[in-house]
């Protein structure tokens, strides 16, 4: 993926201050209210210290040249008032940071649960682009910290100006100037740090697509689906080995920006220091001739050496809301992806009675994005009410993705179709969905219990056990699950502890049943679903099949022609273009591409 260089007009920069504070306020109200004041608190602290500090070493001076039990007191008291603003310093601090720490989690947790929320409105064509795929790894990497960063550092920024401002006071009537000495010194180090930031969010952000790269050669070698083959084969130096050379480039690429970081901090931090130095020697020679006190000179050096870092932490803190305001347009450039396209065209959408209804392609033609070729071609088709079609084609001839158009996954590129004589598009696409029940080549296997492996097929009835004990008997899966420790409330697969690990086979009976939960379907889809079931199975599998089914529409792909022959009508797809259509009978009786894939495939199991 190609990235355009970012940058932000400090009014843009401004404008993602107050939107990063309104979610720390949505997040948690009173750890936000509590930051404010704590703040507050913080910014006085450092100039009562320095003051109090003043005083004491006046008074013990005072005290050493005309001892008196008055004076002597006066000391201690000083030292009292010091230790209870350290002790203040010391509990602001930690309360400040177990503040903190509950803010960035609810707020993490606050921005997840969007970013998840905006992921389910997403398309199938987002998920299937890899660009989409580095918007999202942007946009997640960063929503747990850089939103309360830059609150956080625009709430330093004010606590910072507020100290200083104190500093100002304390220092006028000894050394003004020396102010915009401090700030004059700590300007390179803003640019410098300016600079930087932006070419640290560069990096990040053309490195998303190789971190993906990264996650799934280790994903390869740490993965239980993948290391059957890596062991087969000798796999793992090979992977490993392209694991290192990636990740020695982000190294190399990491070490070359710290030590622009190194250089650039180095020279500026030595013009700071010998600015501090300058107003040091100035303010020196002013006590050395008797103009300010031995307090003033300590209360000089103090504001100095706390003034300047005060400043430069305004920069920096500055420079860091840059970057992070740069990384919050990664966020925003996530919410902001189009996700209306499956919103029903007409509102309020419209409505079909319960089915099954007649289903009808007119014209049907599709290209996936970025593709020159049409991976459809002006399909013409009609399904009645009930009647079971199945579908037969090489790998890439079409069948999956016409199953992708039934579903609204996608729009047809040209043409329509129908459902009950109304255009897919005007239909809400839940009403649609709910109306189908299938089973994918590509099913998931969820970490979960056995029972919701079936029963997320229908999640309303995911807790109902008696629906979900019909769908495993109805689907053949009822056998595999009584074979459980705990049947249907054993843990499934091995990503977690006590996990049962089933074979292919026993997966495949769960997602077909899975489809069985919703008994309301009215058409049902069937995409390979006995490609990991014995033959025996098989044949179980399509009679419960053809009495589910019995009143309703149904659509098979299967490269098996003993399950294909069983449908009412065979449709043949060949580079994305219906080529024939008809029965079993007929079409061999055609002597067309069906019967010769039929017959290679007979003639295998002689």
């Amino acid at each position: 993926m190609v990235q355009t260089e970012k940058k932000l007009t400090m009014r843009e920069l401004l404008r993602q201050v107050p939107r990063s504070l309104a979610l720390v306020w949505e997040a948690d109200r009173t750890n936000a209210l509590g930051q404010a004041a704590l703040t507050l608190v913080q910014a006085a602290l450092p100039a009562a210290m320095a003051w109090v500090g003043k005083l004491i070493i006046d008074a013990v001076v005072k005290a050493s040249a005309a001892p008196s039990e008055a004076v002597r007191a006066q000391v201690m008291q000083y030292v009292l008032w010091e230790l209870g603003l350290a002790l203040l310093v010391l509990v602001t601090g930690r309360l400040s940071g177990v503040s903190k720490e509950l803010l960035r989690t609810r707020l993490g947790n606050l921005l997840n649960e969007r970013l998840l929320e905006k992921a389910l409105t997403l398309e199938l064509r987002h998920f299937e682009d890899s660009e989409t795929y580095d918007v999202m790894q942007n946009a997640r990497r960063e929503s747990s910290s850089r939103p309360l960063d830059l609150a956080m550092a625009s709430i330093g920024v004010v606590q910072h100006l507020l100290t200083l401002s104190t500093f100002a006071v304390l220092l006028w009537n000894i050394s003004w100037w020396i102010t915009l000495v401090l700030l004059g010194a700590a300007l390179p180090a803003f640019f410098s740090e300016l600079a930087l930031s932006g070419d640290a969010y560069k990096l990040s952000s053309w490195r998303a697509p190789e971190l993906r790269r990264l996650n799934y050669l280790e994903w390869i070698l740490t993965r239980d689906s993948t290391v059957k083959e890596v062991k087969l084969f000798g796999l793992g130096p090979l992977v490993l080995g392209r694991y290192r050379a990636l990740f020695a480039r982000f190294l190399a690429e990491d070490r070359r920006l710290a030590l622009r970081r190194f250089s650039w901090g180095t020279g500026v931090g030595v013009l700071s220091l010998a600015a501090f130095y300058v107003c040091y020697v100035v303010v020196a020679g002013r006590a050395a001739d008797g103009v300010i006190s031995v307090g003033d000179l300590t209360l000089s050096i103090v504001v100095f050496r706390q003034g300047q870092g005060a400043f430069e932490a305004v920069l920096f803190a500055i420079a860091g809301m840059y970057e992070d305001a740069l990384f919050l347009s990664n966020l925003d450039a996530f919410f902001q992806l189009p996700s209306t396209a499956e919103r029903a065209r007409r509102s309020p959408p419209a409505t079909l009675p319960p089915g099954p209804h007649r289903l009808e392609l007119k014209g049907v033609s599709f290209r996936y994005p970025g593709k020159t070729e049409d991976a459809l071609r002006e399909v013409t088709l009609t399904l009645e009410p009930g009647e079971k079609l199945a579908l037969v084609g090489e790998n890439g001839a079409g069948k999956s993705t016409l199953i992708k158009l039934l579903l609204r996954l996608y729009e047809p590129t040209a043409g329509v179709i129908l459902y009950g004589g109304v255009d897919l598009r005007d239909l809400a696409v839940d009403d649609l969905r709910a109306r189908v029940g299938a089973v994918f080549q590509d099913f998931v296997r969820y970490q979960f219990t056995a029972g919701e492996n079936v029963g997320l097929g229908a999640p309303a009835l995911v807790e109902d056990r008696a629906a979900v004990v019909r769908a495993a008997e109805a689907g053949g899966a009822s056998a595999v699950i009584d074979a459980l420790p705990k049947q249907y409330d054993t843990t499934l697969g091995g990503w977690f502890e006590k996990g049962h690990e089933l074979s292919g086979g026993q997966w495949q009976t769960l997602g077909v049943s899975r489809a069985f939960m919703r008994e309301g379907a009215e058409l049902l889809i069937l995409d390979e679903p006995t490609a990991a079931i014995d033959a025996e199975g098989e044949v179980a599998l399509f009679e419960r099949f053809r009495a589910l089914a019995a009143n309703r529409t149904a659509i098979i792909i299967s490269h098996r022609f003993s399950t294909v022959r069983m449908a009412d009508r065979i449709a043949v797809l060949e580079g994305g273009a219906l080529t024939e259509l008809g029965s079993h009978e007929a079409l061999l009786a055609a002597g067309g591409r069906y019967a010769h894939l039929f017959t290679l495939q007979a003639r295998g199991y002689r």
